[in-house]
């Protein structure tokens, strides 16, 4: 079968192994259909990804369809469709027990720390596999696993009906979260420094859209919110000053959720923490957010509307590497076509 694999920086090859077998009982064989390039496979790819190890196959936005299954598997059948739930983990550690296996101490990403989606079959255990409505598009349920992104931050967050909610970033991971926060029933402005994604967010739902570059956003923030502050602030953004902005403006007993992974430390005053009883968290991947998702795809509560913007067969997947690092503005998301 063909596969996608990084050698090392710079080297992507699509080249002919061996298609895998079922080895367990509750493994599922499936056939890929579509594979998101993501900005962790593009850093892969640069050889500047922290967490991957080299060579990899990447890919862990993936849908497929079943093609086989174990002896033991219960959840899904040959012929169904199915959405890449890509993270493994040891069930044992602190993390796992207190139910957050994203960040399990032996956590395992599929097409990361270890081979992903894109080539033509993979095995995985069937708790990996989530069943969408086989009618949806393919363009549609590939999405599933940035959606869970989105919907961990606002988990994270504890977005809650009639929350102010600050999304710093308008990218693909931004209007992600955009889509979960909106299903929550908040209040949405979003920030960026590209004016077409700003237009595109508010295409999507956002109820106020600030260009970074041009406005002052503690100034609008204090505006709309009459100067109480943002109850929720989610940085996808990800530098030292949006996080710094996020403490500033959050409101009293808000919340910050931080989902980036710059090692550059930022200026926080504690005094703003403390004073206004601020709680900052982390969000990573997800946990337990595959339900949900697969549950608003199928009952078309979330659509792409124009977040698929371009899409590369297989054979030119080098190509759709090129023009995604080189036309970072004009992609939202492309996809690699299996067929």
């Amino acid at each position: 079968m063909k596969t996608v694999q990084v050698r090392k920086a710079y080297e992507l090859h699509l080249h002919e192994v061996d298609k895998p077998v079922i080895a367990q009982p509750t493994d599922v064989l499936v056939k890929v259909k579509r594979v998101g390039i993501c900005g962790s496979d593009v850093h892969i790819y640069h050889g500047t990804n922290p967490l991957a190890t080299l060579p990899r196959v990447v890919g862990h936005e993936v849908a497929g369809e079943v093609v086989e299954i174990g002896s033991a598997v219960t959840n899904v059948n040959v012929g169904d469709h199915v959405v890449v739930e890509p993270i493994r983990y040891c069930g044992t550690c602190y993390a796992c027990r207190k139910g957050r296996p994203n960040v399990c101490a032996s956590l395992s990403v599929f097409g990361v720390h270890e081979d992903g989606g894109m080539r033509e079959w993979f095995v995985l255990p069937e708790k990996q596999v989530h069943l969408v409505d086989a009618s949806l598009p393919w363009e549609e349920v590939v999405l599933a696993e940035p959606y869970t992104i989105g919907a961990q931050a606002v988990w994270r967050g504890q977005v809650e009906q009639g929350d102010t909610v600050l999304i710093q970033g308008a990218g693909p991971i931004g209007i992600c979260i955009l889509k979960m926060a909106k299903l929550q029933g908040a209040t949405v402005m979003i920030t960026d420094l590209n004016e077409e994604r700003l237009v595109f967010a508010k295409e999507n739902g956002a109820d106020f859209t600030i260009h970074a570059g041009k406005e002052n956003v503690r100034e609008a923030v204090a505006g709309w919110t009459q100067g109480e502050g943002v109850n929720v602030v989610i940085d996808a953004v990800c530098l030292p000053m949006t996080f710094e902005l996020s403490v500033d403006v959050v409101s009293p007993a808000g919340t910050v959720v931080v989902l980036g992974f710059d090692e550059r430390p930022a200026a926080i005053a504690q005094l703003p923490i403390t004073k206004k009883e601020v709680t900052i968290v982390g969000s990573r991947l997800q946990t337990n957010q595959f339900p949900k998702v697969v549950r608003y795809l199928n009952e078309g509560k979330l659509k792409h509307n124009g977040l698929v913007t371009h899409t590369f067969p297989l054979e030119k997947v080098q190509e759709a590497f090129d023009f995604v690092e080189k036309h970072p503005d004009q992609v939202r998301k492309a996809l690699i076509v299996f067929e």
